[in-house]
């Protein structure tokens, strides 16, 4: 079943085009708004002066990682779901995102049905 989520804005936070690419195919048919941030200091900036419904987090990037944004993001937007995205696969990862406010937690290789199986449990209601 397709979501329609064109009344919804995402944050895609990923340094790695080819993975931003990834995510924005599988988000397409959904029609979410989607703002692609590249670091953890433009995905704080972005989430706190524009309105966004959902942050999907990369938690290796530049500058500041996806759990220091997440910390960040989360003393001004408490509610905003954030969901880590992560390569790294162990129990403590997991564990590390949910500590720093990470709302859920999915790890790469992403499937797009799991993905959009997280994002329903934040954005249909």
């Amino acid at each position: 079943m397709i979501k329609n989520w064109e009344d919804k804005i995402v944050v895609i936070a990923e340094d790695e085009q080819i993975n931003y690419l990834f995510l924005k195919a599988v988000l397409k048919p959904t029609k979410a708004q989607i703002i692609w941030t590249k670091t953890g200091r433009e995905t704080i900036e972005v989430c706190t002066t524009r309105k966004t419904d959902i942050v999907l987090m990369d938690i290796k990037m530049p500058d500041l990682n996806g759990l220091e944004a997440t910390i960040e993001i989360k003393k001004k937007l408490p509610t905003l779901p954030v969901i880590a995205q992560t390569a790294y696969v162990m129990e403590e990862d997991e564990e590390a995102s949910i500590k720093a406010g990470c709302d859920d937690y999915i790890s790469k290789p992403i499937r797009p049905e799991n993905l959009l199986t997280i994002m329903s449990k934040f954005l249909d209601h």
